[in-house]
């Protein structure tokens, strides 16, 4: 037990470490476009890592991604106008406690669905999130809502975009944190039961029903997080930008793509195909982000369906 705390508060702390190393980099390349990039990549990360603790670990395939980012993004615009003067951080949180109830409500509504139709009812439920928020004129409806970002960052001065930078690359740390205690821990076994046989691990006493919540609402919850700062750092919302399909089809292809076995799959996904869709994006054109990511998604379901984790492991075996 005890080296097992050691090896955790190792890892966070090497987590921490690597986070000060990149916004240092950052800071020195005196660029506000390596902000607008960094903050985009990791924000592909935490999506991606929140998506696997449900459809890697659990094989719960999501397809209602947009739902729970734009429960936070949302959330975030609904404090912004009721409490101009509140903290990001705080909007983050709340936005994230949104999105995890619904994610526990769907959990419970969902509990006898499995396989296909269970990502037919997330996706159900982004349709339906959509059309409410869409139809919600307090937070802009169909026309969209601005947000006022700071010119400059509370407390740590300079632009407010490495303020949104260092708050996604803190969520990333306790992110990967959880994902990697879960891992390594009696929940992650379980999930790991779930997705080989639902029947035989609940025949076997594992509580299928408790697990399957966790894992709904912790999902969720990170999704709201990941999206909660998106006001912020486009400054203005509306629904075509907060239910954008390249949220749903990164976040499903950057796990697969690195392998979903592993907390360090979605990370390596989220490198390789958010930097390589934000290089695209300024040089050739936005419309090729969706195709980059379901080519890559293609080719590595044929050619390494366990992703570059899996090459690796298969290497070293």
């Amino acid at each position: 037990m005890a080296s097992s705390v050691a090896s955790s508060a190792k890892f966070v702390l090497a987590l921490i470490v690597a986070a000060c190393a990149i916004f240092g980099v950052g800071r020195a390349i005196g660029n506000s476009y390596a902000y607008f990039l960094g903050y985009v990549v990791v924000q592909y990360i935490v999506l991606g890592t929140a998506w696997n603790i449900l459809g890697g670990y659990t094989g719960y395939v999501n397809f209602g991604v947009t739902a729970f980012f734009a429960i936070g993004a949302y959330s975030t615009v609904a404090l912004y106008k009721l409490i101009p003067a509140m903290p990001l951080p705080f909007m983050i949180v709340i936005g994230g406690a949104f999105a995890a109830l619904v994610g526990l409500g769907t959990g419970y509504l969902t509990l006898r669905l499995r396989g296909v139709f269970f990502s037919i009812a997330t996706l159900a439920l982004a349709v339906v999130v959509q059309t409410l928020i869409t139809n919600w004129d307090f937070v802009g409806g169909a026309r969209g809502a601005y947000v006022l970002r700071p010119k400059l960052a509370p407390l740590m001065g300079g632009e407010y975009v490495q303020y949104l930078f260092v708050l996604m690359l803190g969520l990333c740390v306790i992110v990967l944190a959880t994902a990697r205690a879960i891992e390594r821990s009696s929940l992650g076994y379980g999930f790991a039961a779930i997705r080989d046989d639902e029947d035989a691990a609940e025949a076997a006493g594992v509580p299928t029903l408790k697990l399957k919540l966790i894992a709904t609402t912790l999902s969720g919850g990170f999704m709201g997080m990941a999206g909660a700062p998106l006001p912020y750092y486009v400054t203005y919302l509306d629904p075509t930008s907060g239910f954008n399909l390249n949220y749903a089809v990164n976040a499903i292809a950057m796990p697969l793509i690195g392998g979903t076995s592993s907390w360090v799959g979605p990370v390596l996904g989220a490198v390789l195909v958010g930097g390589l869709q934000e290089v695209l994006r300024v040089t050739i054109s936005s419309a090729a982000n969706v195709l980059v990511a379901g080519v890559l998604m293609v080719v590595f379901v044929i050619a390494a369906p366990r992703g570059i984790v899996g090459l690796f492991q298969g290497k070293r075996k």
